[in-house]
């Protein structure tokens, strides 16, 4: 079943960005992706829909997460569909936050309202556009759900995970369940742990609250971002810096919950889709190495891209919550390491993260 497009005045969610906009922006800009026969195209599709289903019950084995959760397919999307997800998504998820923080109503009101719905929606789509053709797949918690009760959607976007296997040269079956063993991480994190979504969204709310004002002051300073350290000048603090920079201490605290729970659980499920092992997937260290690679490569607009869009930070996000991951797990094993789901007072900080050993510490003595 398709995502639906977004509804902008069903949800109570931010209204000031035109998200309808943004989608069908986005799926203008888009190609369609790789040129693949049908015949190929709906084997890609059956094969991704079984793969979700079997990359769950190894996640569930390895990870003891989710034991007693009904396995659900995952939602095969093309582009255009991912787009309009996406957006509607983004839309549940301030919407939420919003409500969360007491201020329900709209997101960066002071800032978008010089930019009109119209305008802040096209610039969005832009984004949406770029994305969109790099997005293998993605759990999102807070899409109401196309399969069972709770929300939450697992989509598995065919045409970029058809042409990253083409790149990469690795088998086809190996790459898909390479990659629904990551997204299916990532659905039971939030399935079997009942409080993180609001956790999660409560952050974000906290976050969002006061952040008119340093939105604003954040595309003032932009220019000189971009631009970079000078020769003898001092190091560019990067787009993280200077929101960070922009902020107060209780945007700053929700800041490093955001980060630290979103470098857990990428960090996560990259050691899982590793961790599974050749068994599952024969050449998963070829895959590795080669999407390895392929994450740090790109054309010099491909690298500026990714650095404004935050993506090379998630890539390093990656890494510190793969090697966080893999350092509790060889000292106290999966079941010490899952303590961390217990309650957010056991999430490591965002210091821990880069420092497993003081988690330990505090969580195990």
């Amino acid at each position: 079943m398709p995502p639906s497009t977004p509804d902008n005045g069903s949800t109570g969610a931010d209204r000031t960005l035109d998200w309808d906009l943004a989608a069908a922006t986005a799926a203008r800009l888009m190609s369609s992706g790789p040129d693949v026969p049908r015949q190929e195209a709906d084997r890609a599709v059956r094969d991704l829909r079984r793969a979700s289903v079997a990359a769950e019950s190894h996640v569930r084995e390895l990870t003891g997460l989710g034991l007693d959760l009904p396995v659900l397919q995952g939602d095969v999307v093309d582009r255009p569909e991912w787009v309009r997800a996406a957006a509607h998504g983004l839309s549940e998820l301030t919407g939420v936050a919003l409500r969360s923080a007491g201020r329900p109503g709209a997101l960066g009101a002071d800032l978008l309202s010089g930019l009109g719905a119209r305008g802040a929606g096209l610039q969005t789509g832009l984004v949406l556009s770029y994305l969109g053709t790099k997005v293998l797949g993605q759990y999102d918690p807070f899409l109401p759900s196309s399969r069972g009760t709770r929300p939450g959607q697992l989509l598995l976007v065919a045409p970029n995970i058809v042409a990253a296997q083409r790149a990469l040269d690795v088998p086809a079956d190996d790459f898909v369940m390479w990659v629904c063993l990551h997204e299916s991480t990532h659905r039971l994190q939030f399935n079997a742990v009942p409080w993180l979504r609001e956790h999660f969204a409560q952050s974000l709310g906290v976050l969002l609250s006061d952040m008119d004002s340093s939105l604003v002051e954040l595309l003032r300073r932009l220019p000189s971002v971009l631009r970079g350290p000078r020769a003898g000048a001092e190091s560019s603090p990067g787009m993280l810096g200077v929101v960070e920079l922009l902020q107060g201490p209780e945007q700053r605290a929700a800041l490093d919950r955001i980060l630290a729970l979103s470098t857990l659980l990428e960090g996560h499920a990259d050691h899982v889709m590793d961790a599974v092992g050749p068994e599952v997937v024969p050449s998963v260290a070829t895959i590795r190495r080669r999407f390895t690679e392929r994450r740090n490569g790109g054309g010099l607009l491909d690298r500026l891209l990714r650095s404004l869009l935050g993506v090379d930070a998630k890539m390093r996000q990656y890494a510190e919550g793969a090697a966080f991951t893999r350092h509790v797990v060889r000292e106290v094993g999966m079941d010490g390491f899952n303590a961390v789901w217990t309650s957010p007072e056991q999430l490591p900080t965002r210091a821990e993260i880069s420092d497993p050993p003081s988690w330990l510490r505090r969580v195990h003595g």
